[in-house]
């Protein structure tokens, strides 16, 4: 059971989870069993979507970029049969990021949708203190929720890739940028910062690495991965642009913390 590691083991394992390393290679390298590592990573996952909720709030970001990253639930979205529990399948990640200090304030899980949408933006406005720009691309959705969250306290422009044609792997020839909301800059207005965090994420991520064998069978476990993936990203990850983490940048925290921190402060 995961309550009688060792404090060493623990950090161990959830160093190894937050930089993608698989369950399966965990275990062969710890001697761990996978379900004790699962229900580990559940625990401090949960733990660290609580401890982002709480710290996460008065924030004075300045120019924030949307972005949904896709995956799947047991099975992929074709594959999926009527009498299938509704969390199977397709399930989105949309995550903000602060252009300047790389902070990812807020986060959500659930379908591509306009409720999934509407509950993420919803989350990030009730986390900033100040007027903000925002920078999303074209998915419709955006509109309503970025209307409804923030009113006329916004400045919001959304981001359209011109592809060559209509495949699967056409080229992106242009960008058009408009006006949805306010008078946003529209030099600053890009979502090349949070495509780079997709990036990121994949990377770190072992359930959402391209073309990999690893998936989560349950939405709860999903949910985890990605708390722990952020917390650690926001509080551990040092960022060479910014030569100090996300957390630092944005004045949430004075110091680095280590693997060790994070696991203590969800303990």
């Amino acid at each position: 059971m995961a309550n009688v590691l060792d404090r060493e083991k623990q950090v161990a394992i959830i160093s190894a989870l937050a930089e993608g390393s698989s369950i399966r290679s965990i275990e062969r390298i710890t001697g761990v069993h996978r379900d004790t590592i699962m229900r580990l990573g559940v625990r401090v996952g949960q733990g660290c979507a609580t401890l982002l909720d709480r710290k996460m709030r008065d924030l004075a970001c300045s120019n924030l970029q949307f972005d949904e990253l896709w995956g799947f639930i047991g099975k992929k979205q074709r594959h999926v049969m009527p009498e299938d529990n509704l969390e199977l399948g397709d399930v989105w990640t949309f995550c903000a990021i602060d252009s300047d200090t790389k902070l990812v304030p807020s986060f959500k899980v659930g379908k591509r949708d306009a409720a999934t949408a509407n509950a993420f933006v919803t989350d990030v406005a009730g986390r900033l203190k100040n007027r903000v720009q925002i920078s999303t691309d074209s998915l419709s959705a955006y509109v309503q929720a970025v209307e409804q969250a923030f009113g006329a306290n916004v400045d919001y422009a959304q981001i359209v890739k011109v592809f060559e044609d209509q495949s699967a792997d056409a080229e992106v020839i242009g960008m058009k940028k408009a006006t949805y909301a306010g008078h946003p800059d529209m030099s600053l207005a890009s979502t090349s910062h949070v495509e780079r965090l997709n990036g990121t994420t994949r990377l770190h991520m072992r359930r959402l690495t391209r073309l990999t064998y690893a998936f989560s069978k349950k939405l709860e476990n999903f949910e985890a991965a990605v708390g722990l993936h952020f917390a650690y990203y926001n509080f551990v990850k040092r960022h060479n642009s910014i030569r100090c983490t996300p957390a630092m940048a944005a004045g949430i925290e004075r110091d680095f913390w280590t693997t060790k921190d994070l696991v203590e402060a969800v303990a």
